[in-house]
């Protein structure tokens, strides 16, 4: 059954039903800089997002504002799907290009079926710990506020699960791949771990999320087409099939 993402006009009335909206994040921001900038363009209080995207990473996020932030919680336990470069020989402290590389190693003897049969004994239940470089909270405290400041802290760990991981380019020292996996997942750490089994090291390059559950990135709206449709057509609509 398709499903329909409409764009409410400009100061819609807040005890309206509300709308849920698929936006196509833009690498630097944060999902609340999205949010924010949803809840400016067009004049609602009340707007919230259906999962937390890192600032480097790009692609969907579900947003609802009025009345379908309420339905937001249903959307987080949905399944993601990523694009994903990884690049081989070198690490860094955030798993991603936030910081400087802080060590490297040669990639000699690596490729494509090493790099293949590394990531396929990542694939099922995994047991991840949060990167310090991330938003989860510690004693009332971001991680990353930790890691700024050279603080190293316990951190929980959770389970996730990874449906498949598919490798689609090889060209060392950088690898492209699909991640299918649960809520919870980071990518980053998956990114890491697989490096670490390859004995070179590695660190995440760009991160793109292209699926949530059935909603697709093809059918997002970027913040640009946000703004613009929302003063040049007061209502407009998107339809969101269902992956096949």
């Amino acid at each position: 059954m398709n499903k329909r993402v409409d764009i409410p006009a400009k100061n819609e009335p807040e005890g309206d039903a509300g709308e849920l909206l698929l936006v196509n994040k833009p690498a630097g921001w944060t999902s609340f800089d999205v949010v924010h900038r949803v809840r400016g363009v067009l004049g609602v209080r009340k707007v919230g997002h259906a999962g937390t995207l890192d600032p480097l990473a790009t692609g969907l996020l579900i947003i609802g504002t009025g009345r379908k932030t309420r339905e937001l919680d249903q959307y987080q336990g949905l399944e993601k799907e990523y694009d994903v470069v990884m690049t081989l020989g070198a690490q860094t402290a955030s798993l991603d290009t936030e910081t400087p590389l802080v060590k490297q190693s040669e990639c000699e003897g690596i490729d494509r079926e090493a790099i293949c049969s590394a990531a396929r004994r990542f694939i099922g239940y995994q047991t991840q710990i949060p990167p310090m470089f991330s938003a989860v909270k510690v004693k009332g405290k971001r991680l990353y506020k930790y890691a700024r400041r050279g603080q190293g802290v316990q951190r929980p760990a959770r389970q996730v699960f990874i449906r498949s991981i598919e490798i689609t380019d090889v060209d060392i020292p950088d690898v492209r791949m699909t991640v299918v996996c649960s809520k919870g997942t980071y990518i980053r750490s998956l990114v890491d771990d697989i490096g670490r089994e390859l004995g070179c090291g590695a660190f995440m390059r760009s991160l793109v999320r292209k699926r949530i559950g059935h909603f697709l990135l093809r059918n997002a709206v970027t913040i640009e087409e946000l703004e613009c449709r929302s003063t040049s057509h007061p209502k407009h609509s998107y339809e969101d099939r269902p992956v096949v």
